[in-house]
């Protein structure tokens, strides 16, 4: 719930869905997205110079404590399914945001494919944090 009229983390829910349904991630603790852009820089024979900017999908990662085998079992199976010759079926993932104005937004990223950058290091007395990242085409409204 929001403070004080700001935005804080536990303010946003995510819902991962891949082709065999939703994929579950337990304990996520972070949780980042950009927007990616192209640039180009016209430079005009009157000396001015104009840029334009192309739209190039969407960024971001999440942070996970590991408390299960979900996420791993997950990048297992599509690894073993590019060994296999079986095309990879994009994601979809539903952020839901609960607004300092008590209103909430939905936004969903489209043709989403993620990787598994840090499957975590195992140290005693240390829990295991996992890093994935997703590249998405598209972010969406839902309304």
């Amino acid at each position: 719930m929001p403070q004080n009229g700001y935005s804080i983390g536990r303010d946003v829910s995510l819902a991962v869905t891949t082709s065999n349904g939703p994929l579950t991630i337990n304990k996520i603790t972070g949780f980042n997205t950009k927007q990616e852009t192209s640039k180009q820089k016209v430079k005009r024979l009157d000396g001015v110079t104009d840029t334009l900017r192309f739209f190039d999908g969407w960024s971001g990662s999440f942070e996970v404590e590991r408390a299960d085998s979900l996420v791993e079992d997950y990048f297992v199976q599509l690894e073993a399914n590019y060994f296999a010759g079986i095309s990879e079926i994009p994601a979809t993932i539903l952020e839901t945001i609960s607004n300092p104005d008590g209103s909430t937004s939905q936004y969903r990223y489209e043709h989403v494919i993620m990787s598994l950058d840090d499957a975590g290091d195992w140290k005693g007395d240390a829990s295991v944090k996992i890093k994935v990242s997703f590249e998405a085409s598209r972010k969406k409204t839902v309304v």
